[in-house]
């Protein structure tokens, strides 16, 4: 078997530079092909960062909730919050609101319209993540049906799903998981693997042709790391699979054995101790995450191959104003454009 590029490979913190400033919890990153770069913003749409670095804000209705809040937990439970991102097939950005709670469609001029807000005539809850397969099939996660998504960061709370919307429309595959985060399918689009933040763990299922969900596993181990909730995910070309410690502020991967290697930590150990003991004892509170976050960009969210290569990785965090970056030494796996 050839050897892991990944074997022996670290990331220091002087070997990260930043792309973007100023921006608003910029979760989620979409990578064109140019060099392009799309971040999720918490003022109700996308920053659009150009290759030269030249940034503009799209969005329809400008929103100030997000860096008008009283409290830091408010700033994270209310308002427009864009979190997930996919491409759609003509090029306009799905987007699914953590804050409104549906997924979005916007066009690169930001008019935006609802997708869907309800499924089976019920609120669809905190819908978290979109993805897109190569058949232009949709993909939702929902993390929870709890209206306060910090309620539901617990270890006894199983009530996310995942959705997907195909030539049938909007419907339930999967059901009863900790906290649905983002979601990945392989290279050959036939297991999809879950992140379950309160797992805290990868699971996976076996996709079948008709969009079936099937053999649910835990893929790597069934707990990540210390205070190790797992947020966002991304397979590079080798089949390892990257993703972030939230919170913790680690980067980390999972071998095509599903081991476990932690790329990079700039997280504060002592914090997220306190968060892991509260959370065993199901008495998590915002304080406890709020007092997590290292010093890169606070509460790491997720990882974005891009670049000609497609091996510079982009970082998205909860509480960063700029972006993260630095030299992998594998590509990424190629994302679904249009």
């Amino acid at each position: 078997m050839a050897a892991n590029p990944l074997d022996g490979f670290t990331v220091a913190r002087s070997e990260i530079r930043y792309v973007g400033e100023d921006l608003q919890r910029p979760e989620c990153i979409l990578a064109e092909r140019d060099g392009t770069l799309w971040a999720a913003d918490a003022r109700g749409g996308v920053v659009r960062i150009a290759p030269d670095g030249s940034q503009r804000i799209i969005t329809q209705s400008y929103a100030r909730a997000f860096a008008q809040a009283t409290s830091e937990a408010e700033r994270f439970t209310k308002g427009t919050l864009p979190n997930g991102l996919a491409f759609a097939r003509n090029g306009d950005l799905l987007i699914s609101n953590f804050g409104t709670d549906c997924l979005e469609v916007m066009s690169r001029d930001g008019h935006t319209r609802v997708l869907y807000d309800e499924i089976d005539g019920q609120p669809i809850g905190k819908v978290n993540f979109v993805l897109r397969d190569s058949r232009d099939r949709v993909w939702l996660t929902i993390s929870t049906r709890i209206k306060n998504w910090m309620q539901a960061v617990s270890p006894r709370i199983a009530d996310g799903y995942i959705a997907l919307v195909d030539g049938r429309g909007l419907r339930i595959v999967a059901d009863g998981f900790r906290f649905t985060n983002e979601i990945r399918l392989d290279a050959r689009e036939e297991w999809m693997y879950i992140v379950e933040t309160c797992g805290p763990c990868i699971s996976r299922m076996r996709v079948h042709p008709d969009g079936r969900l099937s053999q649910r596993e835990v893929f790597g181990p069934s707990k990540l790391g210390t205070a190790g909730f797992p947020d966002g995910i991304a397979f590079d070309a080798h089949g390892n699979l990257w993703g972030t410690l939230v919170m913790a502020d680690q980067i980390f991967a999972l071998t095509p054995a599903g081991d476990l290697r932690i790329l990079l930590d700039d997280g504060n150990p002592e914090a997220s101790r306190a968060l892991e003991e509260a959370f065993q004892q199901d008495a998590v509170t915002p304080e406890h995450m709020l007092a997590c976050g290292g010093r890169l960009a606070p509460w790491f969210a997720s990882v974005t191959f891009g670049g000609p290569d497609l091996r510079t990785v982009y970082v998205g965090s909860l509480r960063g104003t700029r972006i993260p970056c630095f030299r992998a030494p594998v590509a990424g796996l190629p994302m679904v454009h249009w």
